[in-house]
């Protein structure tokens, strides 16, 4: 019969195991100096959020660094939104977020460059006890969407590509419109959880942490779009190199089993 203690056991097995990766990773000199030690400031959108708070640990712990996080969605005008932060001046090194809304920060000279990390699907959930319809082919999926009385869907990524077009690809987009909206500034499993929406649609790595929802599975083939979530240190960081280490950690293949864990596909460095 397996210890009670296993598990605490494997987390700390497994956070030594990540903060020697670290090490290797880092420039020579730079190991664990409390003089050469930053507060490295990140901000990540919530796809990329389990995955960062069990991999943090280990980059701190390496390093002497210390990790300060903050959330909000790639894109958008809320005020936790990445162009908004960047609007306001906020003091930040690394950003984790939607590839290609990173790869026009890139464009625009705002950060250095983009490191692809994981891939990530959309999943549709219910409120737990509901029932669970099938969303297995393109044709459930588009009768749970005409069922459902009430629909909710992220203000990122996912959420404007379904908004777009998948209705108009499942050819449901007059049906749906009075029904189905964009949540800003709050996962949408939490919407569902408490009774506001019937159907929720999201990042699958976004939805797994919710409490009160059961996850009915992802969008089926012809429906699904990935999301791919990279990491980017911007041009006018305050502490380059511990940023630089940051995302070379994050790339490593290291840390591609919390990726995994989290609900998401690690994309190998180049």
């Amino acid at each position: 019969m397996p210890s009670p203690m296993m598990p605490a056991f494997t987390t700390r097995r497994r956070l030594r195991a990540l903060a020697l990766a670290v090490a290797l990773l880092l420039p020579a000199g730079a190991w664990v100096d409390q003089a050469w030690a930053d507060e490295v400031r990140v901000v990540s959108s919530g796809g990329f959020a389990e995955a960062y708070k069990e991999l943090a640990p280990a980059f701190e712990k390496a390093t002497g660094h210390t990790l300060v996080a903050g959330w909000g969605p790639s894109m958008g005008t809320t005020v936790d939104a990445v162009p908004q932060r960047l609007a306001r001046g906020e003091p930040i090194d690394v950003v984790i977020m939607v590839g290609y809304a990173l790869g026009k920060l890139v464009d625009a000279g705002q950060a250095e460059s983009r490191t692809d990390l994981a891939n990530s699907g959309i999943g549709v959930v219910v409120r737990q006890g509901a029932p669970v319809p099938d969303v297995s082919s393109i044709e459930g999926l588009k009768a749970a969407l005409l069922a459902a009385p009430s629909i909710a869907y992220s203000d990122s990524a996912s959420g404007v590509y379904i908004q777009n077009e998948m209705f108009r690809k499942l050819g449901i987009e007059d049906q749906v419109r009075g029904k189905a909206r964009m949540i800003p500034a709050e996962p949408v499993g939490g919407v569902v959880a408490r009774g506001d929406a019937a159907l929720g649609f999201q990042q699958i790595s976004e939805l797994k942490p919710i409490q009160g929802i059961t996850l009915v599975g992802p969008l089926p083939p012809g429906a699904q779009q990935n999301t791919v979530f990279s990491a980017g240190v911007l041009t006018n960081a305050p502490h380059k190199e511990a940023a630089r280490a940051l995302v070379r950690f994050l790339s490593a293949p290291e840390a591609a089993e919390a990726i995994r864990r989290s609900g998401m596909e690690p994309i190998p460095a180049k």
